[in-house]
Protein backbone atom coordinates (compact mmCIF):
# COMPACT_ATOMS: atom_id res chain seq x y z
CA UNK A 1 0.00 0.00 0.00
CA UNK A 2 1.33 3.56 -0.72
CA UNK A 3 1.65 6.07 1.81
CA UNK A 4 -0.66 8.47 -0.21
CA UNK A 5 -3.43 5.17 0.24
CA UNK A 6 -3.12 4.59 3.69
CA UNK A 7 -3.16 8.29 4.99
CA UNK A 8 -6.34 8.01 3.51
CA UNK A 9 -7.70 4.90 5.05
CA UNK A 10 -8.86 6.00 8.15
CA UNK A 11 -11.20 8.76 6.05
CA UNK A 12 -12.23 6.26 3.57
CA UNK A 13 -13.17 3.67 7.08
CA UNK A 14 -15.14 6.82 8.27
CA UNK A 15 -17.21 7.38 4.95
CA UNK A 16 -17.76 3.99 5.01
CA UNK A 17 -19.04 3.64 8.28
CA UNK A 18 -20.74 6.61 8.81
CA UNK A 19 -21.16 8.25 5.16
CA UNK A 20 -19.57 10.76 3.82
CA UNK A 21 -22.62 13.55 4.19
CA UNK A 22 -22.65 12.88 7.94
CA UNK A 23 -18.71 13.60 8.45
CA UNK A 24 -19.25 16.68 6.42
CA UNK A 25 -21.91 17.89 8.33
CA UNK A 26 -20.00 17.15 11.52
CA UNK A 27 -17.26 18.80 10.45
CA UNK A 28 -19.36 21.87 9.49
CA UNK A 29 -20.73 21.93 13.26
CA UNK A 30 -17.47 22.50 14.44
CA UNK A 31 -15.86 24.91 12.09
CA UNK A 32 -18.95 27.21 11.31
CA UNK A 33 -20.55 26.89 14.92
CA UNK A 34 -19.41 30.66 15.52
CA UNK A 35 -21.43 31.89 12.81
CA UNK A 36 -24.51 30.54 14.42
CA UNK A 37 -24.42 32.28 17.49
CA UNK A 38 -25.19 35.39 16.11
CA UNK A 39 -27.78 34.76 14.05
CA UNK A 40 -29.31 32.58 16.69
CA UNK A 41 -30.07 35.98 18.92
CA UNK A 42 -31.11 37.49 15.14
CA UNK A 43 -33.30 35.02 14.87
CA UNK A 44 -35.32 35.14 17.97
CA UNK A 45 -35.21 39.09 18.28
CA UNK A 46 -36.64 39.22 14.37
CA UNK A 47 -39.44 36.29 15.52
CA UNK A 48 -40.00 38.75 18.41
CA UNK A 49 -40.62 42.26 16.78
CA UNK A 50 -42.30 40.87 14.19
CA UNK A 51 -44.86 38.81 16.42
CA UNK A 52 -45.35 42.15 17.95
CA UNK A 53 -46.07 43.58 14.90
CA UNK A 54 -48.62 41.43 14.03
CA UNK A 55 -50.37 40.80 12.57
CA UNK A 56 -49.49 37.26 12.83
CA UNK A 57 -51.00 34.00 10.38
CA UNK A 58 -53.88 32.48 12.36
CA UNK A 59 -53.54 28.57 13.32
CA UNK A 60 -54.55 26.13 10.26
CA UNK A 61 -53.55 22.53 9.49
CA UNK A 62 -50.65 23.37 7.57
CA UNK A 63 -48.50 26.49 7.14
CA UNK A 64 -46.47 26.89 4.16
CA UNK A 65 -43.26 29.41 4.29
CA UNK A 66 -41.14 30.80 1.29
CA UNK A 67 -38.24 32.40 2.24
CA UNK A 68 -37.62 34.64 -0.67
CA UNK A 69 -34.73 37.02 -1.43
CA UNK A 70 -35.08 39.54 -4.82
CA UNK A 71 -36.83 37.61 -7.31
CA UNK A 72 -40.69 39.36 -7.33
CA UNK A 73 -41.78 38.02 -10.37
CA UNK A 74 -40.75 34.01 -9.17
CA UNK A 75 -41.66 34.89 -5.95
CA UNK A 76 -45.24 35.84 -6.97
CA UNK A 77 -45.51 32.45 -8.88
CA UNK A 78 -44.65 30.86 -6.32
CA UNK A 79 -46.98 32.10 -3.46
CA UNK A 80 -49.65 31.72 -6.72
CA UNK A 81 -48.76 27.61 -6.25
CA UNK A 82 -48.89 27.91 -2.79
CA UNK A 83 -52.18 29.22 -2.64
CA UNK A 84 -53.89 27.52 -5.74
CA UNK A 85 -53.52 24.15 -3.42
CA UNK A 86 -56.89 21.72 -3.04
CA UNK A 87 -55.98 21.90 0.25
CA UNK A 88 -57.44 25.44 2.01
CA UNK A 89 -57.03 25.23 5.37
CA UNK A 90 -53.57 26.58 5.04
CA UNK A 91 -51.74 29.78 5.84
CA UNK A 92 -48.90 31.04 3.43
CA UNK A 93 -46.20 33.26 5.13
CA UNK A 94 -43.02 34.57 3.13
CA UNK A 95 -40.35 35.66 5.13
CA UNK A 96 -37.90 38.33 2.88
CA UNK A 97 -34.55 38.12 4.04
CA UNK A 98 -33.55 41.99 4.12
CA UNK A 99 -34.70 43.32 0.27
CA UNK A 100 -38.19 44.50 0.78
CA UNK A 101 -41.14 42.84 -0.83
CA UNK A 102 -42.82 43.12 -3.94
CA UNK A 103 -46.90 43.62 -4.65
CA UNK A 104 -48.73 40.06 -3.47
CA UNK A 105 -52.14 39.12 -3.93
CA UNK A 106 -54.67 39.97 -1.78
CA UNK A 107 -55.51 36.91 0.07
CA UNK A 108 -56.51 36.57 3.50
CA UNK A 109 -54.58 33.15 4.14
CA UNK A 110 -51.31 35.59 2.76
CA UNK A 111 -48.84 36.87 5.25
CA UNK A 112 -45.50 38.57 4.58
CA UNK A 113 -43.07 40.10 6.71
CA UNK A 114 -39.40 41.46 5.82
CA UNK A 115 -36.35 40.81 7.88
CA UNK A 116 -34.25 43.87 9.33
CA UNK A 117 -31.26 42.76 7.81
CA UNK A 118 -30.11 40.53 4.94
CA UNK A 119 -28.26 37.39 7.01
CA UNK A 120 -27.80 35.59 3.55
CA UNK A 121 -28.82 32.55 5.64
CA UNK A 122 -31.83 30.56 4.52
CA UNK A 123 -32.49 28.58 7.43
CA UNK A 124 -32.60 31.70 9.71
CA UNK A 125 -34.92 33.18 7.35
CA UNK A 126 -37.18 29.75 7.77
CA UNK A 127 -36.88 29.57 11.16
CA UNK A 128 -38.76 33.05 11.76
CA UNK A 129 -41.62 31.63 9.24
CA UNK A 130 -41.92 28.51 11.54
CA UNK A 131 -42.14 30.54 14.32
CA UNK A 132 -44.26 33.11 13.50
CA UNK A 133 -46.97 30.23 12.00
CA UNK A 134 -49.22 28.12 14.90
CA UNK A 135 -49.85 25.24 12.48
CA UNK A 136 -50.22 20.97 13.11
CA UNK A 137 -48.18 21.20 10.07
CA UNK A 138 -45.40 22.81 8.25
CA UNK A 139 -44.35 23.00 4.31
CA UNK A 140 -41.39 24.74 2.79
CA UNK A 141 -41.95 25.72 -1.05
CA UNK A 142 -38.92 28.26 -2.04
CA UNK A 143 -39.69 30.89 -3.66
CA UNK A 144 -38.32 29.87 -7.27
CA UNK A 145 -40.29 26.38 -7.78
CA UNK A 146 -43.85 25.89 -7.58
CA UNK A 147 -45.88 23.44 -6.42
CA UNK A 148 -48.92 20.92 -8.06
CA UNK A 149 -52.30 21.81 -7.02
CA UNK A 150 -52.41 18.26 -5.31
CA UNK A 151 -48.63 18.77 -3.59
CA UNK A 152 -50.37 19.48 0.25
CA UNK A 153 -53.75 17.37 -0.64
CA UNK A 154 -51.34 14.01 -1.37
CA UNK A 155 -48.59 14.95 1.49
CA UNK A 156 -51.20 15.32 4.21
CA UNK A 157 -53.17 12.32 3.14
CA UNK A 158 -50.36 10.28 4.16
CA UNK A 159 -49.46 12.28 7.33
CA UNK A 160 -52.92 11.96 8.69
CA UNK A 161 -53.81 7.99 8.31
CA UNK A 162 -54.09 5.74 10.90
CA UNK A 163 -50.52 4.94 12.03
CA UNK A 164 -48.98 7.59 9.41
CA UNK A 165 -45.58 8.84 9.61
CA UNK A 166 -44.32 12.30 10.98
CA UNK A 167 -43.03 13.55 8.03
CA UNK A 168 -43.40 12.88 4.13
CA UNK A 169 -41.36 14.45 0.95
CA UNK A 170 -42.68 13.72 -3.05
CA UNK A 171 -41.12 12.99 -5.84
CA UNK A 172 -39.56 16.21 -7.56
CA UNK A 173 -39.57 17.31 -11.19
CA UNK A 174 -36.24 18.73 -11.97
CA UNK A 175 -37.16 22.00 -15.04
CA UNK A 176 -34.69 23.81 -17.00
CA UNK A 177 -35.04 27.65 -17.53
CA UNK A 178 -36.86 26.99 -20.97
CA UNK A 179 -39.19 24.87 -19.34
CA UNK A 180 -38.16 21.47 -20.41
CA UNK A 181 -37.69 18.67 -17.57
CA UNK A 182 -34.84 16.92 -17.08
CA UNK A 183 -35.32 14.49 -14.62
CA UNK A 184 -37.47 13.17 -11.57
CA UNK A 185 -36.19 12.60 -8.47
CA UNK A 186 -37.61 9.89 -6.51
CA UNK A 187 -35.84 7.84 -3.95
CA UNK A 188 -37.61 6.07 -0.99
CA UNK A 189 -36.50 7.31 2.26
CA UNK A 190 -33.33 5.20 3.54
CA UNK A 191 -31.38 6.37 6.62
CA UNK A 192 -27.59 4.80 5.34
CA UNK A 193 -27.90 6.02 2.05
CA UNK A 194 -29.56 9.14 2.89
CA UNK A 195 -25.99 9.44 4.77
CA UNK A 196 -24.23 9.31 1.34
CA UNK A 197 -26.75 10.71 -1.09
CA UNK A 198 -27.84 14.17 -1.56
CA UNK A 199 -31.72 13.20 -2.32
CA UNK A 200 -33.68 15.26 0.51
CA UNK A 201 -35.16 18.49 -0.40
CA UNK A 202 -37.53 20.65 1.41
CA UNK A 203 -39.80 21.28 -1.32
CA UNK A 204 -40.86 18.46 -1.45
CA UNK A 205 -41.14 18.01 2.50
CA UNK A 206 -44.32 18.46 4.73
CA UNK A 207 -43.73 17.58 8.12
CA UNK A 208 -45.66 17.92 11.72
CA UNK A 209 -44.28 20.57 13.91
CA UNK A 210 -42.11 19.58 16.74
CA UNK A 211 -38.84 20.95 18.40
CA UNK A 212 -37.10 19.03 16.02
CA UNK A 213 -38.24 21.09 12.75
CA UNK A 214 -35.78 23.95 12.82
CA UNK A 215 -33.08 24.89 10.09
CA UNK A 216 -29.28 25.45 11.02
CA UNK A 217 -27.86 28.62 11.46
CA UNK A 218 -24.59 27.75 9.90
CA UNK A 219 -23.28 30.08 7.21
CA UNK A 220 -23.14 27.79 4.47
CA UNK A 221 -21.68 28.94 1.45
CA UNK A 222 -22.08 27.63 -1.89
CA UNK A 223 -18.67 25.13 -1.32
CA UNK A 224 -20.39 24.03 2.06
CA UNK A 225 -22.32 20.66 1.75
CA UNK A 226 -24.50 19.39 2.47
CA UNK A 227 -27.20 22.07 2.07
CA UNK A 228 -29.24 22.57 5.48
CA UNK A 229 -32.14 20.83 3.28
CA UNK A 230 -30.18 17.85 3.74
CA UNK A 231 -29.46 18.50 7.67
CA UNK A 232 -32.99 19.23 8.15
CA UNK A 233 -34.63 16.23 6.94
CA UNK A 234 -32.02 13.86 8.10
CA UNK A 235 -31.89 14.92 11.86
CA UNK A 236 -35.72 15.04 11.87
CA UNK A 237 -35.49 11.48 10.87
CA UNK A 238 -33.68 10.71 13.85
CA UNK A 239 -36.59 10.61 15.65
CA UNK A 240 -39.68 10.82 13.53
CA UNK A 241 -40.51 8.51 10.98
CA UNK A 242 -40.53 9.88 6.94
CA UNK A 243 -42.12 8.24 4.36
CA UNK A 244 -41.52 9.03 0.62
CA UNK A 245 -44.52 9.92 -1.49
CA UNK A 246 -43.60 8.75 -5.34
CA UNK A 247 -45.73 11.30 -7.31
CA UNK A 248 -43.57 14.42 -8.76
CA UNK A 249 -45.79 17.26 -7.33
CA UNK A 250 -42.71 19.60 -6.91
CA UNK A 251 -41.52 21.72 -10.08
CA UNK A 252 -37.83 22.62 -9.09
CA UNK A 253 -36.23 24.87 -10.75
CA UNK A 254 -32.42 24.17 -12.36
CA UNK A 255 -31.65 27.86 -11.70
CA UNK A 256 -27.85 28.69 -12.66
CA UNK A 257 -27.91 31.96 -10.75
CA UNK A 258 -28.97 29.51 -7.67
CA UNK A 259 -27.64 26.95 -5.68
CA UNK A 260 -29.02 23.59 -6.64
CA UNK A 261 -27.81 19.72 -5.78
CA UNK A 262 -26.19 17.78 -8.51
CA UNK A 263 -28.58 14.70 -8.08
CA UNK A 264 -28.06 11.69 -9.90
CA UNK A 265 -31.30 11.14 -12.49
CA UNK A 266 -33.55 8.71 -11.14
CA UNK A 267 -35.26 8.81 -14.76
Amino acid sequence: MSARRAARAPWTLLKALFGWLVLFEARNKVVLAPTAVALRRFEEAETRRLAAAGPVPPPALVATVIATHRRPEELRAAVGSALDQTVRDQVVIVVDDGAGLPPLPADPRLFAVSLARNTKVAGVVRNVGIRLTRSRYVAFLDDDNLWEPDHLERALAVLRSPGGPDGVYTALRRVLPDGSERDVLSVPYDRRRAAREAFLDTNAFVARRTRALRFSRLRRTPEVLPREDWELIHRYARRHRVLHVPHPTVRYLVNPSSYYTRWRPTR
